[in-house]
């Protein structure tokens, strides 16, 4: 399927109305940006309903922060729907799960909760809307994090660490492997 049938949109990172009165919060929370609201949605249909993972903790500390990217699917009879998303987070980050710990680690951005909907799956929307971030982190550093020097992690589920590769991040046996939710996860690195 032609990628023209899809349109991406970002949204810079949301702040403090997606979760007005801290953590936890309501995975959908009402005075969030529409484009914020379907990207929760995805990631709900996809990590919560689909994967089994804790609807809590879907909406983390990392959302406000983040920049947002949803891919829709044009449609002709409605709305358009959305059907991808992926989000980008900016430096500090939490220890690495499972991995070692270095204090003068250089500075990251880590790009997760990648997300597509399973009719839409195998037409490349994961792999467009890591191309489309990547490519506005690009263009974007120092709006981005002052300092980054391009380094970029994802903490990508096992399952898809060859489409990763494909888009040049490389696995990092030293992160080792760790348990998200049920689901084996690991580091992988790609600069910029």
């Amino acid at each position: 399927m032609a990628h023209s049938q899809y349109r991406v949109l970002m949204l810079p990172p949301p702040g403090a109305v997606v979760a007005p009165n801290g953590f936890p919060a309501d995975p959908r929370p009402r005075a969030a940006p529409k484009i914020f609201l379907d990207a929760m949605e995805v990631r709900i249909r996809v990590f919560c309903d689909e994967q089994n993972c804790a609807l809590e903790a879907e909406l983390d500390e990392d959302d406000p922060r983040s920049w947002h990217w949803v891919a829709y699917r044009s449609t002709k009879s409605g709305p358009n729907e959305p059907v991808s998303v992926i989000r980008i987070v900016p430096p500090p980050h939490d220890p690495h799960p499972n991995g070692p710990s270095d204090p003068n680690e250089e500075p990251y951005i880590k790009l997760g909760r990648v997300a597509t909907m399973a009719n839409h799956r195998g037409k490349g929307l994961s792999r467009l809307l890591t191309e489309e971030a990547l490519q506005w982190l690009a263009a974007h550093r120092d709006e981005v994090s002052t300092g980054w020097k391009g380094l970029v992690l994802c903490h990508a589920q096992v399952a898809v660490e060859k489409m990763y590769a494909k888009l040049g991040f490389v696995t990092d046996e030293s992160l080792g492997r760790w348990d998200e939710e049920g689901i084996e996860h690991l580091g992988m690195w790609k600069r910029l």
